[in-house]
């Protein structure tokens, strides 16, 4: 185990040096391996985070060169990422943040938006050399154009991770580092972007691609050309749109009404759960045969287990067993003998056909014939996700008899839910138990009392220290004990007890011995005793089956005194659903504040903010699509969805009110804006896209951890955009039109005040 605070990949790391070692040491046939090492997976899973970022990374620089068509302009934005990665790890460093998959998941995801505001600097920029400036003037112009627009589009993505700071419990814990991460590879883009953006353009934007009304005509193989002339038919096919989307608002904004409901209507079929399991392709096999079976009988259905393992599973790598363990009770017959353990280790992830999980039940249904045995197999998951058991039911009262029938009862309910495995009563468990009940009145006929009869007990199984004996500086002790053969409970009862009179008493003359099973633990809550009633789930989500057996409960009449809770993953669930729905609607107020405070309006925010619910139907569609279920981590996207949407509608209202600064009309600097903000907004969304795709449908150890944000992000904002670029001008319209009757009627009432005046 390593010492809290320390890595686990390098103490590992170290273990297995000093394993080497040793096994160089070691006789012919023994060696040293290893059964258990953690690390493993840790190192596979950020090594899987790394490759997939850098995949992203590559694939986000692809699109900005089919954009740019430019060299030297996709080197400007190429430089930032690395040296905003550089930043980040610098205020990671002196924020007491360390690399690991969150944190480098939050990079990873953050990644796409790095390069989003130096895009929209450069394309500010690339437009102002196309029309002819000098390149020092264009780099000042086109900085100063969108500067207001990025500062707010960063400020908001930082903002929006501010309330994750106050979510409690364990999503609180896993998404900080995250939330840390992504804020300060924002603030670190956003210096660039504003900064080095502008000076690189400024020495290497000499000669650019002219503008795409003038691409060169006829056939060519330069993809560029091809991408251009693409680009450049989308932008008069989106004007063409936006045009009919003005002229036809009611229609615009029914179609986005009826595509919000029907997301709303879907999101009950996509199923919650708290956290994706982790594919670490191990499997936990825990046989439990009756009480006092022998370790010789143990080891054979063990051994049996392993030969089914085998014959069901070609991807077994290693089969580790251990049967029995000594016990307090060990020396009647009735230690742990009857218990063996065995750990299965798959084939890694890229070398087998089937997942953990499915692996698991697959044995589950093939150990299931095996008579007079009690066996529970689980997809083992150590990296670090929730501890608890999916399906956990309290139920609290007094009396444990009572409990024990209503934790079968509760059993029996659970077993009958579509989805359950490994259902467990905690008051089952119980251990066998010897009771000596002294008959203190028979007892003293002899001169015993009740501590001299259970001393003499006391001493035949545990005997007793009559001496110590010095070897050097040791000192052993001398204990005194009855022989083996007299410890079995059959001879308890004949037990002799010698009296302060010297007669030879029977234990069974002063004592009654009662066997029975007792549980081997009684647990408490405020003062009430509890049973517990733990389950796992297969096969369908965890919000699902908890509500399938809350509706079952709902029909149980409990007795008086006693009440059922709900505990575990599901209330885990609940709780972080709970603490992050509060931080999303947090979130939207702080990100109002911030463009309220940038815009200097209140409408113009609120403009903006009609972007956000597009968004819902992108996630509900990606998780819908990719079978992902809504969860921690897709509810972590959906936050941060929120500051990379808004960073779309902001550039295209920016511009629309600069150009209307300009002299130009509504309608008119509406027409303009969208088309000139296309490729720009495209660039920015796509490369978020693209650098997120690989986490998205990647494979490999740790990626079900970052899928459900990744896919929540790429498909929320990918329609979001889409919906966005038509939605908020006519949003826009509408607003000027309601600031125009206000301006009206405030003008009209102040009108008709003066005249009564006058």
């Amino acid at each position: 185990m390593k010492a809290t605070g320390s890595n686990t990949v390098q103490v590992a790391k170290s273990i297995k040096q000093e394993v080497d070692n040793l096994n160089k040491t070691l006789p012919p046939g023994v060696q040293i391996t290893t059964v258990v090492d953690t690390s493993k997976f840790i190192q596979q899973s950020i090594n899987n985070v790394i490759q997939h970022s850098m995949l992203g990374g590559a694939l986000a620089i692809i699109i900005l060169f089919l954009f740019l068509r430019n060299v030297r302009s996709t080197i400007v934005v190429a430089l930032v990422i690395p040296i905003s990665v550089i930043a980040t790890f610098t205020m990671m460093y002196f924020g007491n943040q360390t690399i690991n998959m969150l944190s480098l998941g939050g990079l990873a995801l953050g990644l796409g938006s790095l390069v989003d505001f130096s895009v929209v600097v450069l394309e500010s920029i690339y437009r102002y050399r196309q029309n002819g400036h000098g390149i020092i003037e264009a780099a000042k112009l086109g900085t100063a154009e969108v500067g207001t627009a990025v500062t707010a589009a960063a400020a908001t993505q930082v903002v929006v991770f501010l309330p994750i700071i106050f979510v409690s419990g364990l999503a609180g814990i896993l998404f900080k580092p995250m939330a840390l991460t992504v804020s300060f590879s924002h603030i670190a883009a956003l210096f660039a972007a504003l900064t080095l953006v502008p000076m690189l353009s400024s020495k290497l934007l000499k000669n650019v691609s002219p503008p795409d009304e003038t691409l060169p005509q006829g056939k060519t193989k330069n993809p560029t050309i091809h991408f251009g002339r693409f680009i450049h038919r989308l932008t008069d096919y989106y004007g063409n749109i936006l045009r009919w989307s003005l002229g036809n608002r009611k229609k615009t904004i029914g179609i986005t009404v009826v595509l919000l409901v029907l997301s709303l209507v879907a999101l009950p079929f996509i199923g919650t759960e708290f956290i994706p399991s982790m594919d670490q392709g191990e499997i936990s096999v825990r046989l439990e045969l009756p009480t006092g079976t022998k370790v010789e009988e143990t080891s054979k259905v063990a051994a049996e287990l392993e030969s089914l393992a085998h014959h069901n599973l070609k991807e077994i790598e290693r089969i580790f067993t251990t049967v029995g363990s000594g016990g307090q009770l060990s020396f009647l017959g009735v230690g742990s003998g009857h218990i063996a353990s065995i750990q299965i280790k798959l084939k890694p992830l890229d070398q087998r056909d089937i997942s953990t999980a499915e692996a698991a039940e697959k044995l589950r249904l093939a150990m299931s014939d095996i008579p007079g045995a009690d066996i529970t197999v689980t997809a083992t998951d150590n990296s670090g996700g929730p501890g608890g058991q999916p399906i956990d039911i309290a139920i609290y009262g007094d009396d444990l008899e009572v409990l024990n029938q209503l934790g079968d009862l509760l059993v029996e309910v659970v077993k009958d839910v579509e989805g359950t495995r490994n259902v467990t009563n905690s008051l089952a468990k119980a251990n066998p138990e010897i009771q000596v009940i002294v008959d203190r009145e028979q007892a003293s006929r002899y001169g015993l009392s009740a501590s001299q009869v259970l001393q003499s007990v006391r001493i035949a199984f545990d005997g007793q220290i009559v001496s110590r004996m010095r070897t050097g500086d040791d000192e052993v002790d001398v204990r005194l004990s009855t022989p083996d053969d007299s410890k079995s409970l059959d001879k308890l009862s004949n037990l002799t007890i010698v009296s302060p009179t010297g007669a030879k008493v029977p234990l069974s003359v002063v004592a009654s011995i009662e066997s029975h099973h007792a549980p081997m633990e009684i647990r408490r809550t405020s003062q009430s005793r509890e049973v517990r009633i733990t389950a796992d789930v297969s096969g369908r989500d965890l919000g699902s089956i908890n509500k399938d057996i809350k509706a079952e409960l709902d029909n149980l009449a409990l007795p008086e005194g006693y009440v059922v809770t709900f505990g575990g993953q599901a209330q885990d669930m609940a709780d972080s659903f709970k603490d992050l729905g509060m931080a999303l609607m947090l979130s939207v107020v702080l990100v109002f504040m911030v463009m309220a405070a940038q815009f200097e309006s209140l409408f113009q925010p609120f403009i903006i903010m009609f972007s956000l619910p597009p968004t819902f139907i992108g996630v509900v569609f990606g998780l819908g699509v990719t079978g992902h279920h809504l969860s921690v981590p897709a509810l972590i996207g959906t936050i941060m969805l929120v500051g990379v949407v808004l960073n779309n509608a902001i550039v295209l209202v920016d511009y629309i009110n600069t150009l209307r600064k300009r002299g130009y009309g509504r309608n008119e600097a509406i027409l303009e804006a969208g088309p000139i903000r296309l490729r720009p907004i495209l660039m920015t969304a796509l490369t978020t896209i693209l650098a997120l795709l690989p986490l998205a449908f990647g494979t490999g150890e740790g990626s079900e951890g970052q899928a459900p944000m990744a896919v929540v992000v790429s498909f929320g904002l990918a329609l979001s955009t889409l919906i966005t670029l038509v939605l908020v001008p006519v949003v826009y319209t509408i607003f000027d039109d309601l600031g125009k009757k206000l301006s009206n009627k405030i003008s009209n009432i102040s009108l008709s005040k003066s005249n009564k005046t006058v």
